[in-house]
């Protein structure tokens, strides 16, 4: 990604302090069950370590090094019985999830060779779960359950553990990156329309305003030709551009995509919404002109670049980005009813990753449709197969909600009019899926991503403290 996040997840196990003195050999066990814990962590979170816990004030320094660290979420493994003091002085002063992992070591008991020793080391994780989460909720705390177990191996509990490592990494790149506002919504889509403090307070997102005059003139200082050769050999490289085209085509392109890259590292831009509503000449005319894949040059790398100035789905890519690879700009344009699927779709800058059917097509076009001007299009071609969409809208009071669904896009024909375009089955069909979603207030755009995602989805809703509405899976 051009700007780098890496999310903050505290880890800490807890047993009952009372246990050790009579069972010396608890110890050795308990730390080679941590130290193997602590390894089921993926390696693209920076892992803040709390340690052992037997104590109420082993507790409180884990908490201080938490809030010190400020840390995405805390992943907690409990290693056998333990009461619920080891654990809230830990995460009291922290406005994040608590994940309860509760994974025993053995798969099941040898009855007649265990003794107290044995069953408090190697099979008594469960004891304290529902105490946990019982004084979780009276402290007003969030949480989240995993159970398996440790012999043989455990899928699920390696998938559950990282997507919510993914979902803290969502938390930590709203919280450090900021969102460029380049001129102002499509005027009269008042459901793109926000806040933009309530959004800093709700989601940790920073607005930074950018006025279109600035953007124009944002490539005038770039000289560096082998830079700017390299970045048109990437544009080819990405692009199958219709007629032909060589690095002096889109040599203008290039020069503006290197201006932009560096642009994003400077201001520490996560998310960008832009819309012009002008009739620029001259070199604000070309850049206009060449504004689509410009932007989906970005977005390739990470930075969610939205049309029509749409915070909200900006929000919406970037997360899919993160948490899945793949982050495609959508809205409903069309109902196959003979074939009862939904064509869905957007014009303008997409996600080159998620063009994985064919390489992704540009094309000049003399009109830009509902836009002033007109100038290069893409077109991207997601894969068939399972594809996760999500959308974020707000209530009366300001308050956010992720709408989100799963489908399967199938093959067959699509508009090849510049816009990228896919055919989505629901399994509620499509009619009952259009008025559900729409019910839901979901606003005039989505963000699409290959795979399928909501389990992840509903964790970065817990981690915000957001409520999610799942419309099919």
């Amino acid at each position: 990604m051009l700007v780098e996040t890496k999310a903050r997840v505290g880890v800490f196990s807890i047993a009952l302090g009372a246990y050790l003195p009579q069972f010396p050999s608890l110890v050795p066990e308990f730390e080679s069950q941590y130290e193997a814990f602590k390894k089921t962590i993926p390696g693209t979170v920076e892992l803040i370590d709390g340690g052992i816990v037997t104590t109420k004030e082993q507790s409180q320094a884990a908490g201080d090094k938490f809030r010190a660290a400020d840390v995405d979420l805390v992943i907690m493994q409990l290693l056998t019985y333990a009461t619920s003091y080891n654990m809230l002085p830990a995460v009291r002063d922290l406005d994040v999830p608590v994940v309860l992992v509760n994974v025993q070591k053995l798969k099941a008991p040898d009855y007649e060779h265990t003794d107290n020793a044995k069953w408090l080391g190697e099979l008594y994780a469960c004891g304290a779960v529902g105490e946990m989460v019982a004084d979780l909720n009276r402290a007003g705390k969030r949480s989240a359950v995993i159970t398996g177990v440790v012999e043989g191996g455990d899928p699920e509990v390696q998938k559950q553990i990282e997507e919510w490592c993914k979902a803290a990494q969502v938390r930590r790149r709203f919280r450090n990156t900021n969102l460029a506002q380049i001129g102002r919504p499509y005027p009269g889509m008042m459901d793109l329309y926000i806040d933009e403090t309530n959004l800093y307070h709700r989601m940790w997102v920073y607005t930074k305003q950018f006025d279109w005059e600035k953007m124009w003139a944002i490539a005038d200082d770039i000289t560096d030709e082998d830079a700017i050769r390299a970045k048109a050999e990437d544009i080819l490289d990405t692009f199958e551009i219709e007629g032909g085209a060589t690095v002096e085509t889109v040599w203008d392109m290039a020069k503006y995509v290197v201006a932009f890259e560096q642009w994003v590292k400077d201001e520490q831009i996560g998310l960008v919404a832009s819309h012009y509503d002008g009739f620029a000449q001259g070199v604000a005319g070309k850049l206009d002109s060449m504004l689509i894949p410009a932007f989906s040059m970005l977005i390739k790398q990470g930075t969610a670049c939205a049309v029509e100035g749409d915070i909200k789905v900006a929000m919406a890519m970037s997360i899919l980005k993160t948490i899945a690879g793949t982050g495609q700009l959508s809205e409903m344009y069309s109902i196959d009813f003979n074939e009862d699927i939904c064509i869905i779709g957007h014009s303008g800058s997409g996600d080159a990753d998620i063009s994985q059917a064919h390489k992704p097509t540009m094309k000049i076009v003399p009109v830009f449709h509902g836009k002033t001007g007109g100038g290069y299009l893409t077109q991207f071609y997601p894969p068939t197969g399972p594809v996760t969409y999500l959308a974020i809208t707000q209530d009366r009071d300001g308050h956010f909600k992720f709408v989100a669904a799963e489908g399967v896009n199938e093959d067959g024909p699509i508009f090849m009019f510049g816009d990228t375009n896919m055919r989505t089955r629901f399994s509620c069909g499509a009619r009952e899926f259009m008025n559900k979603w729409n019910e839901a207030g979901p606003t005039h755009h989505m963000a699409a991503a290959v795979g399928r995602h909501i389990d992840t989805i509903l964790k970065v809703a817990k981690i915000f403290d957001i409520p999610c509405e799942v419309i099919t899976r």
